[in-house]
């Protein structure tokens, strides 16, 4: 499973190849999730935008005093709501028992957004929590290097080595029509690589493991060290809470708890496509109840993933005080313009 979307599972027919021990396994999807799961894409979708545009917002309005921290959440932001703009097409997708009728290019497209996402949003993550590193560890020599010329570099380094990794989607994403179930998928196609009968597991298994060490292990490591060196300091030094050590541990708390609900919803994917990644090198149980059971946990892991994208915005609503301002200031903007003197009089002119 080298992508997000399909996993490289053939929805299109419910049996997998011959396995190694030369037997054949058929299996039955389970039914509800054809309506189950584009039910809880949508939700996300709706959820998402509308949370993912205020944070954009919110960051975009206060520049005069917008923090490091703030930019790189605007750009986990962006990366989010870029992603959710493809949920609907999963949605129908999955609806029609992944049936993809929307033609080869936004096949590509919607699936190199996600993968794009997923790389984006750890990579901001990331990037945060070293901010956070620098500016708690190291305070008194990270001025010099927490500029804004520095921010910008890093930014744009996210976005593309971003767009480089999830380039391979780009180029082996392709529809793949099945004449005996008359469906066609959204699927990987290794024939522009292959050179010999049965390479195709390798070139699923290495994409599938890399992205899931580049776009997910490796960067939690970094993050976990972070947060080794932060946790250390924190004990040391804040035990005397002035008013700026109290705006560091409540931003603090705002990125560890942003990296904490990554992992944990981005975890069961990354396990269920590592775990099939093994199967195809022989390396991981390839019997047909334990490939039955990652097709049918494949669906709601993928699911789980989407959830973070909308997950964020409802965490800075709940600790981030600047944020809950923000809000209630929009909030405040809007009934004014109800209010105003015009629709008021376009109201009573109603009534009479």
């Amino acid at each position: 499973m080298n992508d997000i979307d399909n996993m490289n599972f053939n929805y299109s027919q419910y049996d997998y190849e011959e396995s190694a021990n030369n037997s054949m396994c058929d299996y039955d999807d389970w039914g509800p999730s054809y309506s189950l799961i584009p039910i809880l894409y949508m939700l996300i979708f709706i959820l998402g935008l509308t949370g993912n545009g205020a944070v954009i917002f919110t960051v975009w309005r206060a520049q005069s005093k917008r923090r490091v921290a703030d930019v790189y959440i605007g750009n986990l932001a962006i990366a989010d709501l870029t992603f959710l703009v493809t949920l609907p097409l999963w949605a129908v997708y999955t609806a029609l028992g992944y049936d993809w009728p929307f033609g080869v290019a936004l096949c590509k497209i919607s699936s190199y957004v996600v993968l794009l996402n997923m790389y984006a949003s750890v990579f901001c993550l990331t990037c945060l929590s070293l901010d956070r590193y620098m500016a708690i560890v190291h305070s008194l020599t990270s001025t010099q290097l927490r500029t804004r010329g520095h921010t910008r570099a890093s930014l744009a380094a996210i976005w593309f080595l971003s767009g480089v990794l999830a380039s391979p989607t780009l180029l082996f994403r392709t529809t793949v029509y099945d004449t005996e179930t008359n469906r066609t998928s959204c699927a990987m196609d290794f024939s522009l690589v292959m050179r010999k009968p049965g390479q195709e597991a390798f070139w699923i298994a290495g994409l599938s493991i890399s992205s899931t060490a580049l776009g997910f292990l490796i960067p939690l490591l970094a993050m976990m060290v972070c947060y080794g060196f932060i946790g250390c300091t924190v004990t040391r030094h804040f035990n005397s809470l002035r008013k700026e050590d109290q705006r560091k541990r409540r931003l603090l708390k705002i990125i560890t708890t942003l990296v904490v609900v990554f992992a944990a919803c981005w975890m069961p994917f990354h396990v269920v496509k590592t775990m099939d990644a093994l199967s195809y090198l022989n390396m991981a149980p390839d019997s047909c109840t334990f490939l039955n059971l990652l097709l049918l946990a494949h669906p709601y892991a993928t699911c789980l993933a989407y959830v973070n994208s909308c997950l964020n915005p409802l965490l800075y609503a709940f600790f981030d005080l600047r944020f809950q301002s923000q809000c209630v200031c929009l909030l405040n903007l809007k009934n004014a313009l109800h209010a105003s003197p015009a629709r008021s009089l376009s109201s009573q002119k109603t009534e009479t």
